[in-house]
């Protein structure tokens, strides 16, 4: 597995797997499966509802602690926010069943985001979250952070695929030392990603799937990324992208896919802020 290094120092798996609306049913046996693939970075969020399940697939896994690279997220806090983000983190562990975090993201660009980073950079100081990071944020909220606190996030999660490919926004984070990871990259199939003629021509010049190209163009790029399958045989061949490499002609092609919008939501549409940020969680 090939690893990026983090401005805290510490080695993150470039690839790995993720739980995004995977029932909490499902959640054990896909994780399990995927541990049994040679997975080893795990990204969930208290907004998934599956962190309990999660833990139980990494205990019963077998695979050391230490082995592991586990993600969750907080979700957005009322006042006080700083105090009650605090608590988030304290149950996301107690559901996950472990006793630190690897990594730490704030879920959203909304609502008291400085309240919550300083819970988030005293949970990083006490060791409890190994390193802290952020999703979602385009450029400007992410540098105003960076500017205006004392610890620069580690990572910032964003949708990133081969429709939208977000060359300047890691630009921007590659200047400050923060690591990009893509959400969303496989575009959920919009726009016909699994049969999109030049993705699909690659394939048949390397002998893989279209889902392999599009992960080993986002490993060419140093972005981290989390595929998420429910089935065993789609796990392997996911993590079976280290044994090819895309030419500069590929991935010009693939430059080319570009449609420089999402194909989900934009965080900077008032709509979208207004519903997120009323959007609190249940427990």
């Amino acid at each position: 597995m090939q690893t990026v290094t983090l401005n805290t120092g510490a080695e993150m798996p470039i690839l790995g797997f993720g739980v995004f609306q995977i029932p909490a049913d499902d959640t054990e046996r896909a994780v399990s499966d995927a541990l049994a693939a040679g997975y080893r970075l795990l990204d969930t969020a208290a907004a998934y509802g599956n962190e309990e399940t999660v833990g139980r697939a990494i205990r019963s896994s077998g695979v050391p602690r230490e082995d592991l690279f586990v993600t969750t997220k907080l979700w957005i806090q009322d006042p006080p926010a700083q105090d009650n983000a605090m608590r988030a983190f304290d149950a996301s562990l107690g559901k996950l069943g472990l006793d630190y975090l690897d990594l730490y993201l704030m879920h959203q660009p909304f609502g008291d985001v400085y309240g919550q980073w300083r819970a988030m950079e005293e949970l990083h100081r006490q060791g409890r979250a190994k390193a802290i990071g952020v999703a979602n944020f385009h450029p400007d909220r992410l540098v105003d952070l960076i500017s205006n606190n004392e610890i620069t996030p580690a990572v910032n999660q964003i949708e990133t695929h081969p429709f939208f490919q977000r060359t300047a926004d890691q630009d921007v984070m590659r200047e400050h030392g923060v690591q990009i990871q893509s959400w969303g990259g496989f575009a959920e199939g919009r726009n016909n990603l699994f049969t999109n003629p030049v993705l699909s021509d690659i394939g048949k010049a390397h002998g893989k799937s279209v889902a392999q190209v599009v992960l080993r163009w986002l490993v060419q790029r140093d972005i981290v990324t989390i595929p998420k399958s429910v089935r065993a045989e789609r796990m392997a061949e996911n993590i079976d992208v280290f044994d090819f490499q895309l030419t500069d002609d590929q991935m010009a092609c693939i430059a080319g896919l570009d449609t420089g919008s999402s194909l989900f939501f934009d965080h900077r549409d008032p709509a979208v802020a207004g519903r997120l940020g009323k959007r609190r969680l249940t427990d």
